[in-house]
């Protein structure tokens, strides 16, 4: 019951804002800074095969899978070093890519829940990815902030939503974690403990074992059902 939850957890990536056209945009800005900084990679690496690039450093160096701007910066300081660029220029070239990255356009409805929920409950972020919310302009909203890169863990194992809860200060039992992924998300937060709402903006089925988990079209569906 909603009286119960004392603290909610949000992802951020396709639950406050949608991310292709994030990422898509930030590697087109990063590609286009390469090709003038560093032409021979650029030509080699169009972002594309870039991707492919990096998901092969991560299958050879497992430890950096979990923190995509330890693994993007690794693989910019390999492939420039490998085409005859400057490896240096992996540095500037990430401040190209998180300025973009951090560029994005929230959903209609995340900023008036995000004011709503943190009027009535602990708000934290639980995210694989590396955005930053006080780059971005809410940190304002939240109590902890809990990233695979700051903790070593990334959704669904356990330790990252224990890392939230910790940040919270309050028990599992009385969290709330909100996120788009029903297997990172919403099975990833159960398994830990807490309870899990999936945010279904498409009105996808649910694939798989079913388990007690909580459905929302959007955030405001969500502070309706919480009463904020």
């Amino acid at each position: 019951m909603p009286h119960r939850i004392r603290a909610v957890t949000l992802d951020l990536d396709d639950t406050l804002w949608p991310i292709a056209p994030v990422i898509e945009r930030a590697e087109r800005i990063l590609h286009e800074w390469c090709s003038r900084n560093a032409p021979k990679f650029a030509k080699a690496l169009p972002p594309a095969e870039f991707a492919l690039y990096r998901r092969t450093l991560a299958r050879a160096q497992p430890a950096l899978a979990h923190d995509f701007t330890a693994l993007r910066h690794a693989a910019l300081q390999r492939a420039l070093r490998h085409y005859d660029e400057d490896p240096a220029l992996a540095d500037p070239a990430m401040d190209v890519f998180l300025a973009a990255r951090n560029e994005i356009e929230l959903y209609p409805d995340a900023r008036e829940a995000l004011g709503r929920l943190s009027g009535r409950y602990r708000l934290a972020v639980v995210s694989n990815g590396n955005a930053d919310v006080s780059r971005i302009g809410i940190g304002e909203y939240f109590a902890a902030v809990v990233s695979a890169r700051s903790t070593g863990y990334a959704k669904p194992d356990k330790r990252i939503f224990a890392a939230a809860c910790a940040g919270v200060a309050l028990p599992a039992e009385a969290v709330l974690h909100v996120g788009d992924d029903p297997d990172l998300d919403v099975r990833g937060a159960i398994a830990a403990g807490a309870r899990g709402a999936w945010i279904n903006r498409h009105g996808l089925p649910w694939i798989g074992e079913s388990v007690a988990m909580l459905e929302f079209s959007d955030l405001l569906e969500l502070c309706e059902w919480l009463g904020v």
